[in-house]
């Protein structure tokens, strides 16, 4: 897929069009981290958040509340 950078007051900026969007996965206000390799090569790379512990704990006490009898059968 080739993109063209248009330049934006005094920056330049890449156009995401609707396919690129989807491709990636993107969307507004998404945080990217940037890669310059050498020879001019780009790396978009998304940073997704993830789960605190605590919020990995009350997941996880939750769904052995909601299935303690299907959890001890299986066991």
């Amino acid at each position: 897929m080739v993109k063209t950078l248009t330049k934006v007051g005094n920056s330049y900026a890449l156009i995401f069009d609707a396919t690129l969007r989807e491709l990636s996965g993107l969307k507004p206000g998404d945080e990217v981290n940037v890669t310059v390799h050498d020879g001019g090569a780009i790396i978009l790379t998304p940073l997704r958040k993830t789960a605190s512990p605590e919020a990995v704990k009350k997941s996880i006490a939750a769904t052995l509340k909601d299935y303690r009898k299907t959890l001890r059968r299986l066991a």
